[in-house]
Formats: structure tokens, sequence, C-alpha cells
């Protein structure tokens, strides 16, 4: 074999066996119930509005165009349709499919940072494949996990290739950029282009080459903006002239200055500057609860070599800019928890080489077994609080039922994170993978019933089919036409005064309500009812709510 296909070989070994094992835990994961409103399903509702209504350019939801997002997303999910047929199924194996790929992408990022340093590459997968948020994150069919891997790709392009290239791929990083702005629009130039901005303070070549560096990068950025623009100008005409203001303007000064999308206009609000400090030990757990991984970070000192140099120059930018941002979400900085492993990675690799009086090859991981016990400990518990009235609400006692199977799985995982030996980094990731599994799997058999929309879906999707339409009161996020497979929009109302002119004009339609308390006596007004979330989901025909200043 020719040796150029070596380090490929070696690649391809090195992904044995953590991807298997994250591959099987995230298809088990995905599968255990339907889609998770309000995020799946709205991404869903988006693409199945225009696979249904043949509108192939410009994303639509509950009838009207869709500014928030723009259309790779809903385009891969068609894509597999057009294949395999309209189903959940492709929607989620492209998910995982694209969490695999972020993890592949950095693995390859760790090993061209520190190629000296292959413990580092090897570790990386397994500490980032175990991160509790990012994991439950990634079941969702959202457009961040794709961001991450389009980020990632961008990056790669302006690393060194390992043999002995150092000039940028300008031509592909253009491209991963332009498949970035298609995947949630400008953000990805704060997640890439920030190293680019900065390259000479990480990358000797860049400092030899700074016309070369930025004027091909400024190249490469029309060539990311252009492929934006073939899609948004087209689209923009398609659309129609609010479409077109908001897509061009008012979304991205929204986005930009405001910190949030229209779709989160009612759940966001400013936050102060420092919100995402304490919020990163759970973004970073369970690597995190290392205290030699926060050590091995605060004790970094110069000379940095290039790659902690790279990592320092994508993250403290990007966090610094996400802070100033008012309307912060935990996800925003979802693609930069690969650089983050990587870098604490590397930290605890430098730390170990350079404190030769040490004896203890891997961090300490007490705090991690005593975290497990607690939690097995708790939720062992959790069944005799109820029972004796300690715990009362519609959350509890369900979950009491089967928390107490799960506590014997964290008593065994503070055994595997807490054993000496050898591997015991890899363990604790393991641990992780198997603690965030065996919660999403706790939340399946107990609590899942409050987000399934599915009967629901159906009743309104047989109400259509009867010609009788369908309104809700308050805003509508899509949560049931992908699931119904719904054909028309739902009419949103505002207020008790559209509610009711709209119950007298349409006195066999039914509508929606979500209210916080049932009465006993509305059970019999209405034609479904179901726990939903906090509260309840109603289901009214409209004779029962005309001229009513409440519910019944």
């Amino acid at each position: 074999m020719p040796s150029s296909e070596t380090p490929r070989s070696d690649f391809a070994r090195s992904l044995w066996p953590w991807l298997p094992i994250w591959l099987l835990a995230a298809l088990t994961a995905i599968f255990a119930h339907g889609p998770m409103p309000l995020y799946s399903t709205r991404t869903l509702a988006v693409a199945w509005e225009m696979w249904d209504q043949h509108h192939w350019i410009v994303p639509y939801i509950n009838g009207a165009p869709y500014s928030e997002k723009v259309p790779l997303l809903f385009w891969l999910i068609q894509l597999g349709w057009a294949v395999f047929g309209v189903s959940d199924v492709w929607p989620r194996l492209l998910e995982v499919m694209i969490g695999g790929s972020e993890l592949v992408l950095a693995t390859l990022m760790a090993q061209r940072l520190f190629p000296a340093t292959p413990w580092i590459a090897r570790l990386v997968p397994w500490l980032l494949g175990s991160l509790s948020y990012a994991f439950l994150f990634g079941l969702q069919i959202m457009y961040d996990v794709l961001l991450a891997v389009w980020t990632l790709a961008a990056l790669l392009c302006l690393l060194p290739d390992g043999r002995g290239r150092e000039q940028p791929r300008w031509l592909y990083f253009g491209l991963c950029l332009g498949l970035g702005l298609l995947t949630k629009g400008p953000v990805i130039l704060l997640h890439a282009g920030l190293p680019w901005l900065l390259g000479p303070l990480w990358s000797d070549w860049a400092a030899r080459h700074r016309r070369h560096w930025y004027g091909a990068g400024v190249l490469s950025l029309l060539l990311a903006a252009g492929m934006l623009l073939a899609w948004a100008i087209p689209a923009g005409f398609s659309g129609g002239e609010a479409y077109r203001h908001k897509l061009f303007f008012t979304q991205t000064a929204g986005r930009v200055v405001g910190g949030m999308d229209q779709s989160h206009r009612l759940q966001s609000h400013s936050r102060p500057l420092w919100w995402y400090l304490p919020w990163l030990p759970l973004l970073l757990f369970p690597l995190s609860g290392l205290p030699r991984a926060w050590q091995a970070l605060a004790t970094l000192r110069r000379p940095l070599d290039a790659g902690i140099r790279f990592l320092l120059c994508w993250l403290l930018p990007a966090l610094l800019i996400f802070s100033l941002i008012r309307g912060k979400q935990l996800y925003y900085p979802l693609p930069e928890l690969a650089g983050a492993v990587i870098l604490i990675t590397a930290a605890l690799w430098r730390q170990q080489s350079q404190d030769t009086a040490r004896r203890t090859r891997w961090p300490d991981t007490w705090p991690l077994a005593l975290a497990s016990i607690a939690t097995a400990i708790g939720l062992a518990g959790l069944s005799l609080l109820v029972g004796h009235g300690r715990f009362e609400g519609s959350w509890y006692a369900p979950l009491a039922g089967e928390a107490i199977y799960a506590s014997p799985v964290f008593l065994a995982l503070a055994i595997l994170v807490a054993w000496p030996g050898r591997h015991r980094l890899q363990r604790v990731a393991l641990a992780g993978l198997v603690g965030t599994a065996t919660i999403y799997a706790l939340f399946n058999h107990s609590l899942w019933s409050k987000f399934d929309l599915e009967q629901a879906s159906q009743l309104i999707a047989q109400a259509q089919a009867r010609g009788q339409r369908v309104a809700q009161q308050g805003a509508y996020a899509g949560q049931f036409h992908f699931s119904g497979r719904l054909h028309q929009p739902i009419t949103e109302l505002e207020g008790q005064p559209a509610l009711q002119a709209f119950a007298r004009q349409h006195p066999d339609s039914l509508i929606i309500t979500y209210p916080g308390k049932l009465k006993a006596s509305s059970m019999r007004y209405a034609v479904f009812t179901q726990p939903f979330r906090g509260g309840w989901l109603v289901i009214w025909p409209a004779t029962a709510l005309e001229g009513a200043a409440t519910p019944p």
C-alpha cells in the first residue's frame, strides 16, 4: 500500500470503538419517541409544508413564508424524502449522521492541531460525544449541529493539512462558509470568521503572508456570500415584499442587534453579560466535573504552541461576542464545544507533561463518582418521597415509578469512573454517555406522554379533511403540521375578542387552547384534552367558546 494512504488507514482505525458506541446510543435515543415539540416539530413542519405545497425555494410554515431560517436543512430532509418517502425516520437518521460527522471532524482537527500528540486526538471524540447537553440537543432536528459541522470544516481549511501544506484551502473555506450561511445565516461568520481575522496571532504562515491571507480570505467570503445570494435573491422575489424585507433587513438586524430570532420572541429576553459563565459547567459536563481539567486551563502559560493559540483565538472572542448578544440561548455556542474539548484535552496533556513530580496520569474523578452516587440515591428516594406526599404533582408520580430502575445504573457508573487504572478518561466519557442516555430513557418512559402530540395531530387532520376550520389561541409554531400531515393552515387568534369572533363566524370549527389548569366540569365540553408540558392542551368545539369570557 502506498505510504500516502497510511494516515487515512490510521484515521479509519481511530474511529473504533467510540463511533459505533456513540451511534448506538444516539440512534437508540432519537428513535425512543416521536419528534419533540417545539424544536423538532417546527423544523419538520417547514420541511413538510415546502414538500406538500411544492415550495422548493422559500420555506413556509402555516401557510406563510418562513423568514427566520435558510433552507439547507429543509433541502436535505426533502432529498431523503424523495428517495425513501415521507416519514420522520430519515430526518432522525440525518441528524445522527450530522452529529457523527461533527465528532469525526473534531478528531481530525485535534490531529492537525497537535500532530505530535496523538493521545489528544484519540480522547477528543470520546469526551465530545459524552457531553450531556450536546448529546441531548443533538437529538433535536435542528440547525445548530449542522452549523457546527460547517464551522469545523471551514476551520480545518485554515489549518495545515499534516502533510507539509501550510497554505489554507481558500476555495473549500469559502464553500464551507457558504453552506453555513445556507444553514443558519450570517452567524457562521461569528463561529468561523474570527479565527481567520486573528490568523497572524496563531498561524506562522498567516504572519508571513498577511496580504495573501486576508486577500484570499475576502475572496472566500465573497464566494460564500454569492452562494447565499444565489438562493436569497430568487427567494426574496418569490416570497413577496414582506418576506423579502424580513429576509434582507429585519431578520438579519434582529439576530445581530437583538440577539434572537422571531420564533423565540415570546421566551427569549435580555440576559446579562455574564450569563454564559455559570452555564459553562453544564455545557461541558461531565468533563467539567474533573478538577484537574479546570486546573490545567488555569495553569496555561506562555509560550503557547500554535494549536492552543488557534483555540484561544477561536473560543475567547466567540464567547465574548455571544455574551454581548442580549437574547442569549444555551445552544448558540454549540459549535464551540468541540474546540473547548480539544483545548481542555490539550491543557491536560500539557500539564501532565510539565508536572514530572506527579505520579497520577489521569485527572481525579471523585466529584463525578460522588455526583453519580447522589443521583442514584435521589432516584431511589424519589418514590419514597412521593409515596409519603412530600412531592405532589403530575410530574413526580410517573417519574417516581420509573426512577427506581435507573438508580442501580448510576451506582455502576460511580464504580466505573472511580475504579483506578488505565483509560480513566475514556471511562468518564462512557459513563457520561450512558448516564445521559439513561436519563433520556427515564424521561421517555415516564414523561413523554406530556409532550406527545400524535393523537391531537390526527384529530386536527381528520377535522380539516371534513372541511372544518381549526384555530389556536395564541401563536402557532407548526407542532401539529408534520405529525398530522396537515394541508391547511391553523388560524392564530390573539386575544379573547378574536377568539369569540372566529367562533361566531365558524361555528363548526375547532379551537386549540393551552390553559394552565382545567376544571373537571370542562371535560364534557372539550373534544380532546391532554396534559401538555406543565399545563393542558384542550381542543374545543367553537360552539363551546362562542360568547364565553373564559373556557367552560
